[in-house]
């Protein structure tokens, strides 16, 4: 009996690898995980081509009743598909771990995932440091740690990756409070999001990190065939429509001539 954790990569149904395939085929039960990442398609496509039904697992059922799933694994074969790699979001780790504790087997199925698929915008992944996360600001709730990470990367000429906020199956403050399993609607950080956030950190810190001057680039839907990259200043990427998500965001440090000549082949067109 085993628990396997599959990465589904990035696009479609198709880029799961032949050994997750093999794997997913022979389980007897079937999650997928909806609320860390989103794949370029829904459930119903993952089930016909994969030939099973599949339960989508929300933030509650897998850092709540983890042990649902842990104690069918005792017993059967499950699969747990996460979008892109399976430790690319600190809630896999901890299903392992949880795992191991239980004695239960785990086996790992490992994919693309933003992490090494953002090489696609040309900037040597060597060449990164420390990757954030940007979170949706409310009114009273602004955080902006990532700012110290980006000048700790910038320090050193290093570029920072920034990963985009998404709010899937969210209460709101006041059904929280209330008890009421009343959800937002879901809601994904833009390119454009993120860099009123970075201006408004910048106009606060006044460290000269996020500069309406700054090189940047913003990506979206990486990995699918509609997959967008476009290059730029803060100030030049502000307006730019870079369609559905999922959306990225780059903060380029000290560019080799040869990532300068990859990144101007995407360069905003400004008219």
């Amino acid at each position: 009996m085993v628990l396997y954790i599959i990465g589904l990569g990035l696009g479609s149904e198709k880029d799961i690898t032949v050994k997750g395939l093999e794997a997913v085929k022979k389980s007897d039960k079937i999650y997928l995980e909806a609320y860390t990442s989103i794949l370029g398609v829904n459930k119903a496509a993952l089930e016909e081509y994969y030939g099973h039904e599949i339960l989508e697992a929300d933030r509650d059922t897998v850092e709540q009743e983890a042990d649902a799933i842990l104690e069918a694994a005792q017993t059967s074969v499950v699969s747990f598909l996460v979008v892109g790699d399976p430790f690319g979001a600190t809630t896999h780790t901890d299903l392992v771990l949880r795992a191991r504790q239980k004695g239960v087997k785990v086996e790992v199925i490992h994919n693309a995932s933003i992490m090494n698929a953002i090489g696609a915008a040309g900037l040597q992944l060597y060449n990164y440091g420390q990757t954030v996360s940007i979170p949706f600001w409310t009114d009273s709730w602004k955080p902006d740690s990532f700012y110290d990470k980006i000048a700790q990367n910038k320090a050193i000429g290093l570029h920072t990756l920034c990963l985009l906020d998404i709010k899937v199956k969210e209460q709101s403050v006041e059904n929280l409070c209330r008890g009421r399993k009343i959800y937002e609607p879901p809601r994904f950080m833009t390119v454009n999001q993120c860099i009123e956030q970075l201006a408004e950190s910048e106009e606060e810190r006044k460290g000269g990190i996020c500069t309406p001057d700054t090189m940047c680039v913003g990506v979206a839907r990486i990995g699918q065939a509609d997959q967008v990259i476009v290059s730029g200043t803060l100030s030049e990427l502000a307006d730019v429509d870079f369609g559905a998500p999922l959306h990225s965001f780059i903060i380029c440090g000290n560019m080799h001539e040869l990532e300068l000549d990859y990144i101007q082949h995407y360069r905003v067109k400004l008219s």
